[in-house]
C-alpha cells in the first residue's frame, strides 16, 4: 500500500502553454476589434468628407448673452441621433466653454478642435435625452441644431449647471427666429 501512495502523481495544475497560447489569442483579437473600429472611424470620417471646414470665431464676437461650461457629447445629422458626424472633430467628445452673443455661438473645446456657429446658420435648440453614444435623463441634454455646408446638424451639450438649459433653448430659439424673420423681410 505504501508503496503504491508513493508511486501516485498529481496532476499538473496549470498547463502554462495552453495558458499563455489563450491570453495572447485573446490579446489579438482585442487588438483587431479595436484596430477594425478605428477604421471605421477613419472611413465615417472620409465618407463625411465633402463637409467643409468649421467656422472660427470673428476677432471680435461681441457682448456675451450667456456663458457656460460643461461637455460637448459629439454631433449628429438633425433629426437622426445615432448618425454621428466625425469630420473635422465633430465626434470628439470633451469639455467646452460655450458663449452666446449676437454674431453666434462660440464652441471652446481644450485638446479638440473649436469651432463657431454663425447666428445666421443658428436653426434652434431644445432639451432632449439623447445624441449618439450618450443617454442622459430626459431633458438632461442641451441640443443645438444649425446649418452648416448644405447640412443640418445636431450638436449636443450638458452643462455643469443643468438648470440652465432652459435659458440656453430660449436664447437660442429667440436668435433663430429673429433671423428667419429678418431673411424673411429681404
Amino acid at each position: 500500500m505504501i508503496l503504491l501512495a508513493a508511486e501516485r502523481e498529481s496532476a499538473e495544475v496549470t498547463d502554462w502553454a495552453a495558458r499563455i497560447g489563450w491570453v495572447v489569442g485573446l490579446a489579438l483579437f482585442v487588438a483587431l476589434v479595436y484596430w477594425l473600429m478605428r477604421e471605421g472611424w477613419k472611413w465615417r470620417g472620409t465618407l463625411q468628407g465633402d463637409l467643409p471646414d468649421l467656422p472660427v470665431a470673428p476677432g471680435e464676437p461681441g457682448e456675451p448673452r450667456l456663458t457656460t461650461s460643461g461637455r460637448y457629447h459629439g454631433s449628429t445629422t438633425a433629426g437622426q441621433w445615432l448618425d454621428r458626424i466625425v469630420a473635422h472633430g465633430l465626434g470628439t467628445r470633451s469639455r467646452v466653454e460655450l458663449t452666446l452673443t449676437d454674431a453666434g455661438l462660440d464652441v471652446v473645446r481644450p485638446g479638440a478642435t473649436d469651432f463657431f456657429v454663425p447666428a445666421a446658420a443658428l436653426r434652434g435648440a431644445r432639451l432632449d435625452k439623447g445624441i449618439a453614444g450618450k443617454v442622459l435623463t430626459e431633458g438632461g441634454l442641451l441640443v443645438v441644431t444649425w446649418a452648416h455646408g448644405g447640412k443640418l446638424i445636431d450638436s449636443g451639450f450638458r452643462s455643469d449647471r443643468a438648470a440652465e438649459h432652459s435659458a440656453w433653448v430660449d436664447a437660442i430659439n429667440s436668435m433663430s427666429n429673429t433671423n428667419t424673420t429678418e431673411g424673411a423681410e429681404r
